[in-house]
């Protein structure tokens, strides 16, 4: 580890992993310089537990990807390969269609946009009132026929 190293945005360089907690890695960059690696720029697959991945003393070599406050950012899944994704493999198993069937297909609907908290809240009072009134309703008829039966 280099005394006067470059530790600007996009540099790469060594260190050493000094301490792991939950969320990322302490890295010793040398000198009296420390970075952390965020759990999330650990690997390109998701992460659950950092010590599967890291271990206290390992020689890593990471990417400065910030370097702000004296706070210097690392990532490690940044100098790996990303990781192609595979095609559906039941789309390539299909046979293709002639060209002519192809245009006379409608067009795609575009997916439906992210409902807000405001209506996500409105549809679940709705259903809740809904059945709110359901269980009335049945209680009413409940009580309505022992009221009847005890006249007799």
């Amino acid at each position: 580890m280099e005394e006067n190293m470059e530790l600007t945005v996009g540099s790469v360089v060594e260190g050493k992993v000094k301490s792991i907690t939950n969320f990322g890695a302490f890295v010793a960059l040398g000198g009296s310089k420390t970075g952390m690696v965020h759990i999330s720029e650990v690997a390109n697959a998701y992460v659950s537990d950092i010590r599967q991945h890291l271990t206290e003393g390992q020689d890593v070599k990471v990417m400065v990807i910030g370097n702000e406050n004296g706070k210097i950012n690392l990532s490690i899944k940044r100098l790996e390969p990303r990781p192609q994704r595979e095609n559906n493999p039941r789309r390539n198993d299909r046979p293709s269609r002639p060209a002519q069937d192809r245009s006379a297909r409608p067009a795609p609907v575009p997916p439906a946009a992210p409902k807000t908290a405001d209506q996500l809240f409105e549809e679940k009072l709705k259903a809740f009132m809904s059945e709110s009134d359901s269980k009335i309703s049945s209680i009413r008829q409940y009580s309505e026929h022992r009221t009847k039966s005890r006249r007799r």
